[in-house]
């Protein structure tokens, strides 16, 4: 199954919706970052994955991170989670937060870390996601990506981010540093690959 991951687009949204409601997972203030980046994995023209990353300065949250039923256990889950890093750490994000009742696991093999909800930045918690959508019983994670200093990073460099090109929100270039990575285009498109791993 050839699947390729893309920055989601407008018309794409009910579908990506729909997926993230299917998974059981809240989907109030998604549209409003659609920008901000909520990237899709397409089986030819069906949503067979999701992720959203909700981009605040230099923190970012990870959220609505879905397979379709018929298409888990293939590694899409693993995918879409490290081209939605990749995509934070090319933004010059320092952490990425979320919030999960049931996936603590799957994250921490991502590096994902508990943290207390008293630990999240502002603007993360004041977020959708922190304020009313996600029930108490969620934990906190944090992966801070300017701290991979023993791994390689989601970039795929030794280095860590050093020497990557600054990309702003509205202007996504191709990655150069390791083509394999998955790499935002300047038309929204998202060249998968093995990002290092």
């Amino acid at each position: 199954m050839f699947v390729k991951i893309e920055i989601a687009t407008p018309s794409q949204l009910p579908a990506i919706l729909s997926l993230i409601k299917e998974s059981g997972l809240p989907t109030s203030g998604l549209g409003e970052h659609l920008s901000t980046v909520l990237l899709a994995a397409y089986d030819g023209r069906r949503v067979v994955a999701c992720a959203a990353l909700e981009v605040y300065g230099e923190h970012a949250l990870l959220r609505s991170v879905a397979v379709t039923a018929d298409s888990r256990g293939r590694g899409l889950g693993d995918r879409i989670t490290r081209a939605a890093l990749e995509l934070a750490c090319r933004l010059r994000v320092n952490d990425v937060y979320l919030l999960t009742e049931t996936a603590q696991g799957f994250f921490a093999r991502h590096g994902f870390v508990l943290t207390e909800r008293g630990q999240v930045p502002t603007a993360v918690a004041q977020s959708t996601e922190f304020t009313g959508v996600c029930c108490a019983s969620a934990v906190a994670m944090v992966k801070h990506l300017r701290r991979l200093e023993e791994e390689r990073s989601p970039c795929g460099s030794d280095a860590g981010r050093a020497g990557l090109p600054v990309l702003s929100l509205r202007d996504l270039t191709p990655a150069h540093h390791n083509p394999g990575c998955y790499a935002a285009g300047r038309r929204g498109k998202l060249a998968a690959g093995t990002c290092g791993r």
